[in-house]
């Protein structure tokens, strides 16, 4: 089966499968729908299934079909990867980058990014900044050659090169009763209201892990998926937030907020430049990882340098 498949015929696939008919197919294609037709019968004699189905309004992808469009699709991606690797190799000085940054990181890595690009002018590096969960897609899919992450992705096999330490720490406004305090057991805190990040981030499952390992559960008062508004809801006295310390430079620096002194934090994990593992990088992509693994720690928020490692995240 599929021995003797040609792009083509794959491609007429993908089209009748997205515009729902051979018609509008052919004209995405630029071909005849007798041309179109023809290239879909032949796949399906490859694949000795049938790979359309009438439907209401049109024509729908059966079960093989959906198979055979699916590895289509990680054939294009392979194909534009492979366009990527030639076009650097013609000249990497001017090859492009799409690097991923997960919001907590927009603290810093803008400006790490800024560094590498006025080092390499020639090169066009975009960036793309999103919630953990937008970030792994971004990866699986080979939209990003690379991201600056947390704790790096469990379901998708990836490579990891540490840039420097992450530090989270729990922050309440400096009028709060526990400022101030020294020691704060974290069963102390099981009464406050704790401003929270959406489920699935980064940050939110270090908090719960925290707070499990020390048989607790946090009261969540609120759920928000930006470090922007929980910084402020926190200054505005609605609760107290577990946070990267990377994101609180110049709250702290004003004494808007203040860093409690709970036994156990701050937790130090890493912060990472992520790529998945089955793809291969460009020159000018291997030149950005490079350029993070030796000098990305530079370019952390330096307030929190020094910052003693009192636990590590697991």
């Amino acid at each position: 089966m599929l021995r003797n498949v040609a792009l083509k015929q794959l491609r007429a696939l993908v089209a009748v499968g997205r515009a729902g008919g051979v018609a509008r197919a052919a004209s995405l294609l630029h071909l005849t729908p007798p041309a179109v037709t023809l290239q879909i019968q032949a796949l399906e004699v490859e694949a000795g299934l049938p790979l359309l189905e009438r439907a209401p309004g049109g024509m729908a992808l059966t079960e093989a079909g959906r198979e055979v469009v699916e590895a289509a699709m990680r054939i294009e991606r392979t194909l534009d990867d492979c366009r990527g690797m030639l076009a650097a190799l013609v000249d990497a000085e001017h090859g492009s980058i799409v690097a991923g940054v997960i919001s907590t990181a927009q603290y810093f890595a803008p400006r790490a990014l800024a560094a590498f690009a006025r080092a390499r002018p020639g090169l066009d590096l975009r960036l793309a900044i999103g919630n953990r969960a937008e970030t792994i897609v971004g990866l699986r899919e080979h939209v990003l050659d690379l991201a600056v992450m947390g704790r790096p992705p469990d379901d998708l096999p990836v490579s990891a090169v540490a840039i420097g330490p992450h530090p989270h720490v729990i922050v309440a406004e400096p009028g709060h009763p526990l400022a101030g305090q020294r020691a704060i057991a974290p069963a102390t805190l099981a009464g406050e209201v704790f401003l929270v990040r959406e489920p699935g981030s980064g940050t939110r499952g270090l908090m719960e892990r925290f707070f499990a390992d020390h048989g607790l559960s946090p009261r969540v008062g609120m759920e928000i998926g930006s470090n922007e508004t929980i910084k402020q809801a926190v200054m505005a006295g609605l609760g107290i937030a577990f946070l990267s310390a990377h994101t609180l430079e110049l709250e702290v620096e004003s004494r808007r907020l203040t860093v409690l002194d709970v036994v156990g934090l701050p937790i130090v994990r890493e912060w990472y430049t992520v790529h998945l593992s089955e793809r291969r990088l460009t020159p000018a992509a291997r030149m950005l990882l490079s350029f993070l693994a030796g000098q990305g720690g530079q370019f952390l928020p330096p307030i929190f340098h020094g910052l003693p490692p009192a636990a590590s995240a697991r």
